[in-house]
């Protein structure tokens, strides 16, 4: 098992984000977890990073108990998350941002055989390499947020509403990549996403979070079929 939650419960002062989730993510898998806007599918995922507390539950990590590691060890363990809106930073170039999230690692990585392999994946990056991020469009920035996450070869990408704020054409090809990443790299990758369709097309199992709760769970193809899910949860 690469990640395990055990009865999670998040909170923000008396207000209950999550009440109780469980859920996990084997090597090599992308799951999903798909629901309205204020499920609390970022909260999760922010729980996971460790950027909020929990206020019950345990997170195991490749069988490691990471309940209470602070976010910056978690990094450094192997996972890595890309934010919602992409968080860049806005003055810096997309080389700057890019060795950004290679800034303290344990190990050393072979930064120019890494940056000829995200340029591989995402080109736009390297005809952009000397602008600021705030001069990429939408989709150029969810691009370089991903690469960012990557360039320290992450076990388990969390990857918050990459779809907010793009074109639909921009998100097949966010969503494409990150399928390829999935199926051909083997990254394991955790998304939080209200385009639940999108997200289950490339997705192998799936959750769906209503108010904090799991109120269905299975594998992605059949969730596309399923005629509830599909009544209340993909808009069908």
């Amino acid at each position: 098992m690469l990640l395990e939650a055990d009865s999670i419960k998040i909170a923000y002062g008396d207000i209950q984000a999550v009440r109780g989730v469980r859920f996990h993510i084997e090597e090599g898998e992308l799951v999903s977890i798909i629901g309205a806007n204020g499920a609390g599918k970022s909260s999760i995922l922010n729980a996971v990073m460790g950027i909020i507390p929990l206020k019950e539950g345990t997170l195991l990590f490749m069988g490691k108990d990471i309940t209470g590691m602070p976010a910056h060890k978690r990094a450094m363990s192997g996972i890595r998350i890309v934010p919602e809106r992409a968080r860049l930073f806005p003055r810096l170039t997309v080389t700057e941002n890019l060795l950004t999230g290679a800034y303290r690692l344990r190990k050393q990585i072979p930064l120019k055989q890494k940056f000829d392999w995200l340029y591989s994946l995402f080109p736009i990056l390297e005809k952009r390499s000397t602008q600021p991020a705030s001069t990429l469009s939408g989709g150029e920035q969810q691009q370089l947020a991903i690469a960012r996450a990557l360039i320290s070869d992450p076990k388990l990408l969390l990857v918050d509403e990459v779809s907010m704020g793009l074109m639909p054409k921009l998100v097949d090809q966010v969503f494409e990549q990150l399928r390829q990443l999935n199926e051909e790299q083997g990254l394991s990758i955790l998304l939080v996403e209200q385009n639940a369709v999108a997200s289950l097309e490339i997705s192998r199992r799936a959750y769906v979070l209503e108010t904090g709760l799991i109120a269905h769970e299975g594998e992605a193809g059949a969730m596309l079929e399923d005629s509830k899910v599909k009544e209340v949860y993909l808009g069908h």
